[in-house]
């Protein structure tokens, strides 16, 4: 049944509801970028340094005032930028010309803006975390020759293994996060000393679930990903590297800012939203503008290490 226009206006939180519940599995940036609300489109983030980390003088004598500790202080500026797209449907798609098109023609064209914007949002958030200059240098290695994890001679258990001390040294915590480039979830499912591990189960590949069991890492995710560039050239998003880190966990849909994790997404409050429908008589369709913002954010780079051309 189609809607008339004094019904639209239903239209817009139902699809604004279906948009902020999207979610395509096959992007894996919010592995490493978890989502938080920033109620403005501009702020500061609050970061916090090692404050925590030191020994101090806590005990208290009769009588004695109790000692303060502040900690955590105003970080870089968070601007959102935003990304927008038109779901289009024309009115070929309807019987009648003027009737708003049905619900499901608009979530159809809606799922196709959200997925190009869901791409966008995960080629920003991966080209921040494969960003070497933002980490130090004891938390990233350029692998070459057989230290590579597609070599049959390299380590990746020995690397991955001293990455987690590298780490657990500088925010005393393990990482519980490996985020892997597609062709390197690939590569890691034929190297003989993975498959000379596994060479008494019964599973005939390696799996996801058994890489993650191999490194000991909690949540392992392969960022299969890809887009075109202009000329037809198709490039992996994650490339050839890995990614290692803690990722603060979320408790009661709350996530504690005062962990030293490694990054967040920050999304401004209500997004991404779903115009109205309107009427374009140009080209004689139906269009909701979709819009999200956002900003993927490095906030703890001690918290993570970067393997470089692992591929």
């Amino acid at each position: 049944m189609s809607m008339n226009t004094g019904q639209v206006r239903v239209v817009d939180p139902i699809l604004s509801d279906h948009a902020r519940g999207y979610q395509n599995a096959d992007f894996v940036g919010g592995a490493l970028f978890p989502q938080v609300w920033m109620p403005t489109r501009g702020a500061k983030r609050i970061e916090f340094d090692r404050a925590s980390f030191k020994r101090r003088r806590t005990r208290r004598a009769p009588g004695a005032p109790i000692a303060t500790l502040e900690f955590g202080y105003e970080g870089k500026n968070v601007n959102l930028h935003q990304e927008a797209l038109s779901g289009v449907v024309p009115i070929e798609h309807k019987d009648e010309a003027q009737a708003v098109p049905h619900i499901d023609l608009q979530q159809d064209a809606l799922d196709t803006v959200l997925a190009v914007i869901a791409l966008e949002k995960e080629i920003q958030q991966a080209g921040v975390a494969r960003n070497a200059a933002s980490y130090a240098a004891s938390n990233k290695a350029a692998l070459a020759g057989d230290s590579k994890w597609s070599d049959p001679d390299s380590d990746p258990k020995t690397q991955v293994f001293d990455s987690k001390e590298v780490i657990r040294k500088r925010i005393g915590r393990r990482p519980n996060t490996l985020v892997l480039a597609g062709g390197l979830t690939s590569a890691l499912g034929k190297h003989p000393k993975i498959i000379q591990h596994f060479a008494y189960t019964n599973s005939s590949s390696i799996t996801i679930p058994m890489l993650a069991n191999y490194f000991d890492v909690q949540n392992v995710v392969s960022g299969d990903a890809i887009y075109d560039l202009q000329d037809g050239t198709t490039v992996d998003v994650w490339g050839g590297d890995a990614i290692l880190a803690y990722v603060a966990p979320s408790t009661s849909g709350r996530r504690n800012m005062a962990l030293p994790s490694y990054g967040y997404t920050y999304e401004l409050l209500n997004h991404p939203l779903v115009e109205a429908a309107r009427y374009d008589a140009d080209i004689r369709s139906w269009k909701n503008d979709v819009i999200d913002e956002f900003s993927a954010e490095l906030v703890g780079p001690d918290a993570g290490f970067l393997f470089q051309d692992a591929l």
